[in-house]
């Protein structure tokens, strides 16, 4: 190429250069000045009672995950994967992560050795166990937990970046990752007031708590830095989990604004002195929108149903397609760290017109705080929400002065009281089913192979108004607190009961054994309340089959609900159920 030539290129590409020095100028001082905007009396993030300290990052580490990248437009390959917090779970190490990811792709997770050395024996690298939606627009990624000597800072690599050497050795090992003890997890947008979710405060359960010792912290970045804009409020309501804290005071009028900002919280004493916190964090503030919806007219349901699951996809079709039978209309799926292929049973669901969304919720034990969470997303959506596992199935029984109830009784039973002035929340009853002399599990359901029980009643399930709920979301699975001046109904045991399917065939009861979601009952392994009603009587805490387990809770034969079922649910010439698969 002779002088001439490279003359001409020179020319061609040095406007180029110029556009890119004057962009990233440009970026710098956007950035600035927003901060300085947000700082002023027309911010819609300021607070009298803290005086923020301007920063602004080198690497302007913030605008990555903001950028709106897609595959369609930049390709796979030139989405770099962004780790934006990580929490060290008892059996895994959990990420999240900017994108949007395909849960097909292969992801591998990138452990560094806690000696920073540069040398590539000191890269471990593992398959990831799964990938998930979060949150709308992001992902989670479940690792394995870190080698003996190896950071719990770990990144993620696509399989082909790891093929091509793509900077492996530039993870940081000593970042600080919070662990499942001490973490706030999640934040909600209310109103003016940010929902927020929180591990380690260890407040009472089953009972709310003083506001005046907790204070929320609302920052445009990690807390962990020490640096940057925070902004505090106080705590209007406090219970178990869940804290209420108002916005900062210019974005009450404006909630919107407080998208996306990252929130955490600590307890001080009388004089403001900091006792314990600001926690380590790992939430940011997000709307009830957030989340996917699916057919939605804008008109309230009359009945929605929530649930908390663990790897219950084979039961779930019979608990969908018999209680939308009864006139449930929308529900909402809590995934609870499901690997057994939940999301292709959803999808055939909502082929059919089921109106179901799934909701990933990797927090182990933490149940409660997922009901509270719920019932803020319905509450825009359902007049009336009930909470009840994919066990149990509410069934009115049949009368002698007149007919069994048919299609859309449990709707018709909640719409009387729609408009009450008086009742919020409707309690029925549980009967606890055992093994039933079975001992491998009903090909044709639940509802039709379980039919003995114990006599006595356990407990109730609730369908609360979920506008109508006290503002702490104080529950305990059963039911919530409700608003002063409304109450509970509850219904007769001849009027309607809730056939709880509690003790299964002993290999599907195996499991359950093991994964108790709830965060105030025990695990069955552990050695404490073992009078408990949550507990399996006489079990112990050895998940070792007793000799006459397929006898056990038999006090009563009822087979009530099983013929209801056949009646108006199975095939006049085949005698096929419709959640049963079909052998051919």
């Amino acid at each position: 190429m002779d002088s001439e030539q490279r003359r001409k290129r020179k020319r061609i590409y040095k406007p180029n250069a110029n556009f890119f020095s004057v962009r990233s100028l440009t970026v710098c001082l956007s950035f600035f000045v927003f901060l300085l905007f947000i700082s002023s009396d027309r911010s819609p993030i300021r607070t009298g009672s803290f005086r923020p300290v301007l920063y602004v990052p080198a690497s302007l580490s913030l605008l990555p995950a903001r950028l709106a990248l897609t595959r369609d437009s930049f390709g796979a390959r030139s989405l770099s994967l962004i780790v934006e917090d990580r929490v060290l779970l008892p059996d895994h190490l959990l990420l999240i992560v900017s994108n949007k990811l395909r849960t097909s792709d292969n992801f591998l997770c990138v452990y560094y050795s806690l000696f920073n050395s540069s040398s590539s024996e000191d890269v471990v690298l593992k398959p990831a166990i799964s990938v998930d939606e979060y949150r709308g627009d992001k992902s989670i990624v479940r690792c394995q937990l870190p080698p003996m000597n190896f950071s719990t800072a770990v990144n993620l690599r696509r399989t082909w970046e790891v093929a091509e050497g793509d900077g492996l050795l530039r993870g940081n090992a000593a970042v600080a990752v919070p662990s499942w003890n001490r973490v706030v997890y999640e934040a909600l947008l209310d109103l003016n007031t940010a929902v927020v979710f929180v591990k380690g405060l260890n407040l009472r359960p089953h009972e709310d708590s003083d506001t005046t010792q907790f204070r929320c912290h609302f920052s445009l970045t990690n807390f962990d830095k020490g640096e940057g804009f925070v902004f505090t409020t106080e705590a209007t309501a406090a219970a178990q989990e869940v804290l209420r804290c108002l916005l900062p005071r210019s974005v009450r009028r404006n909630p919107e604004k407080a998208m996306g900002i990252r929130v955490t919280v600590s307890r001080v004493d009388a004089d403001e002195n900091a006792i314990d916190g600001p926690l380590p964090s790992v939430a940011k503030v997000y709307g009830t929108k957030t989340y996917k919806r699916r057919s939605y007219s804008g008109k309230k349901y009359e009945l929605c149903a929530c649930t908390m699951l663990w790897n219950q996809a084979s039961f779930l079709r019979e608990w969908i397609v018999y209680h939308a039978w009864l006139g449930v209309e929308r529900w909402f799926i809590y995934d609870n760290n499901s690997d057994d292929e939940i999301q292709e049973v959803i999808d055939e669901l909502n082929l059919q017109n089921y109106n179901v969304s799934r909701h990933a919720w990797p927090w182990t034990k933490a149940q409660e705080a997922g009901f509270s969470h719920c019932a803020l997303r319905a509450r825009s959506e359902c007049k009336w929400l009930g909470f009840f596992d994919v066990d149990e199935f509410f069934f009115f029984p049949r009368h002698r002065a007149r007919d069994m109830q048919g299609q859309s009784s449990l709707r018709t039973l909640v719409a009387k009281y729609t408009n009450s002035p008086k009742y919020a929340e409707i309690r029925i009853i549980c009967h606890s089913f055992g093994p039933s002399g079975l001992t491998a599990a009903p090909s044709q359901g639940v509802t039709v192979g379980y039919t003995c029980r114990l006599q006595a009643p356990e407990r109730h399930k609730s369908i609360v108004r979920p506008e109508l709920l006290d503002a702490t979301l104080l529950n305990v699975v059963h039911h919530f607190r409700l608003q002063r001046g409304y109450r509970y109904l509850n219904v007769p045991e001849s009027k309607a009961v809730v056939n709880h399917y509690k003790y299964q065939v002993w290999d599907t009861f195996k499991t359950k054994f093991f994964r108790r979601v709830s965060t105030y009952v025990a695990n069955w392994q552990e050695d404490q309340n073992k009078g408990s009603k949550d507990r399996a009587p006489g079990l112990g805490t050895v998940a070792i089959e007793p000799p006459d387990w397929r006898l056990r809770f038999c006090e009563v034969w009822d087979t009530g609900l099983k013929d209801f079922v056949l009646a108006n649910f199975a095939d006049t010439a085949t005698g096929f159920l419709p959640w049963e698969r079909s052998p051919f």
